[in-house]
């Protein structure tokens, strides 16, 4: 799992960086396709970590997230998708943070926090 987690990583910042400086040289409405791709992917890394049962214990960061992502997704056809527009590019930074501390802190040996 830590190897998919850093896979996870990289491919995220890529997405949102990629996106990012594509939106700023077009300057159009791209960025609806970047919340899709973006959103695609840490879904379905949200699912495959369910899935893998790896850091979705309850009072956790990663099972607080989802619920969130959860109820954005299933109230955006009803009201929020303009929140959405605003909080999903710090939703998704926030997330690619997550996977990012959970496999420099929570997953090292317990050794090497000894340090």
């Amino acid at each position: 799992m830590k190897q998919f987690k850093i896979i996870d990583i990289i491919i995220s910042i890529t997405l949102i960086a990629g996106f990012s400086i594509y939106w700023l040289i077009k300057q159009d409405t791209s960025f609806i396709i970047a919340y899709c791709v973006v959103g695609t992917w840490q879904g379905a890394s949200m699912i495959i970590h369910v899935y893998n049962k790896c850091f979705v214990n309850k009072k956790g960061s990663r099972y607080y997230y989802h619920w969130v992502a959860l109820t954005s997704i299933v109230t955006m056809p009803l009201f929020s998708y303009r929140i959405l527009f605003f909080t999903a590019p710090f939703m998704a930074v926030y997330y690619t943070y997550l996977c990012y501390h959970e496999v420099t802190v929570k997953m090292q040996r317990p050794l090497s926090l000894l340090k």
